[in-house]
C-alpha cells in the first residue's frame, strides 16, 4: 500500500528550512519526504554527493511511500540559518561532518541526531550547546544504494523524540506530516537505551555471521536470546528497563531478509560502528558491573 504525499497546512504549520547532514539511507529518505511535504531542505555532503544530488535529485523506492523523485538543494557546508539540522551521518564520520555546520547558523534552530548508540548527544551538546540538541531515535531499514538513490525496505518509519510536547510538538507534527510516525517521550535515557538494547544484538550477530535476521533466528537463536538478555540487564542498570519479550517479538516480526546497517557496511568494506554500538554497551556494562560475556566475545571476534 502506498502512502500519498501530505502537503503542509500552512495555516497551522509553516514550512521549515531543514539541513540534512548526511543524506544517506535515513537522511536521504527524510530529505525526500520533507521536500515532498513542502519544506525547503538543504543536503550537506561531500562534493561528489552534493553535485549528484543537485543534478538528479533524490529518488526513493518504497512500498510504504511509493516510488518518487524530489529535487534536491545540496552544498558542502551550511551557509544560512535553518530551523532544524538533522544529523544522519554514521558515527564513524561524525567529527568530520560537524565541520560542515557552523554553530552560529543554528542559534534559533534545533539539532536532531538520528544516530546509533547512546553517547553522541553529549558530544553534540558540547559542539552546538545544551538547548539546541534533541535526542532522537529512528527505526527504519533504509539504504542509500547510490548518491540520491534510496531504497526503503521496512514497512515502517518511526521516530521518537525526547523532551516535552510544548517544546517539540511543532517538530513532531512536521515529521508526522511528512510520513514518519513520530512521538514525543519524556525520558531521554529510556529512549536511547530502548533502541540500543534492541539494535546491539541485531547488529553484532548479523555482522559477525554474515546472515540476515532470518538466518540468525534459525541458526543462532539461543545466542540472540542471550545477547538480548545481556543488553537488557545493562539497560536496566542504567535506569531504563527493557521489555525483553517485546524486543524478542520484534526480531520475530522482522522480514527474514532484513540486514543491519552494520552488516551492510561490513559487506561494502566501509568502517563499522562497532564502538558506537558494541563499545557503548561494553563501557556501560563495565561502569555498572554487569557481566556481558556474549557481547564481549562477539566484539572480540569483530575487532579481529
Amino acid at each position: 500500500m502506498t502512502t500519498p504525499p501530505t502537503r503542509l497546512d500552512e495555516a497551522s504549520l509553516r514550512p521549515w528550512t531543514v539541513a540534512v547532514l548526511g543524506p544517506g539511507g535515513v537522511g536521504g529518505l527524510l530529505a525526500a519526504l520533507l521536500t515532498r511535504a513542502g519544506h525547503r531542505v538543504i543536503c550537506l555532503a561531500g562534493t561528489t554527493t552534493a553535485t549528484a544530488l543537485r543534478g538528479k535529485g533524490i529518488h526513493v523506492r518504497s512500498a510504504q511511500f511509493g516510488d518518487f523523485t524530489t529535487p534536491a538543494e545540496a552544498d558542502t557546508e551550511l551557509r544560512e540559518p535553518v530551523d532544524l539540522c538533522l544529523v544522519t551521518v554514521k558515527n564513524t564520520h561524525l567529527e568530520a561532518a560537524l565541520e560542515r555546520v557552523p554553530r552560529d547558523l543554528l542559534d534559533g534552530g534545533l539539532v536532531l541526531p538520528l544516530l546509533n548508540g547512546i553517547e553522541h548527544p553529549a558530544r553534540l551538546r558540547r559542539h552546538f550547546g545544551e538547548r539546541r540538541v534533541v535526542a532522537g531515535a529512528v527505526r527504519v531499514e533504509s539504504t542509500r544504494v547510490a548518491p540520491g538513490s534510496i531504497e526503503h525496505g521496512s514497512p515502517f518509519f518511526e521516530i521518537d523524540l525526547a523532551g516535552t510536547a510544548e517544546r517539540l510538538g511543532g517538530l513532531a507534527k512536521r515529521l508526522q506530516a511528512a510520513g514518519a510516525t513520530t512521538r514525543v517521550v519524556a525520558d531521554e535515557t529510556t529512549l536511547l537505551w530502548s533502541k540500543l538494547a534492541f539494535l546491539a544484538p541485531f547488529a553484532l550477530l548479523t555482522t559477525r555471521y554474515g546472515l540476515p535476521i532470518g538466518g540468525i533466528r534459525e541458526e543462532h537463536g539461543e545466542e540472540l536470546g542471550a545477547l538480548l538478555q545481556e543488553a537488557a540487564a545493562v539497560s536496566e542498570a542504567c535506569g531504563a528497563p527493557v521489555d525483553v519479550t517485546k524486543a524478542a517479538a520484534l526480531y520475530e516480526a522482522f522480514p527474514s531478509g532484513a540486514r543491519s546497517s552494520m552488516q551492510r557496511d561490513a559487506e561494502a568494506g566501509r568502517p563499522l560502528e562497532l564502538d558506537a554500538i558494541g563499545g557503548a554497551l561494553l563501557r556501560a556494562a563495565h561502569r555498572h558491573g554487569v557481566a556481558v560475556p556474549v557481547a564481549a566475545r562477539l566484539m572480540d571476534d569483530l575487532r579481529e
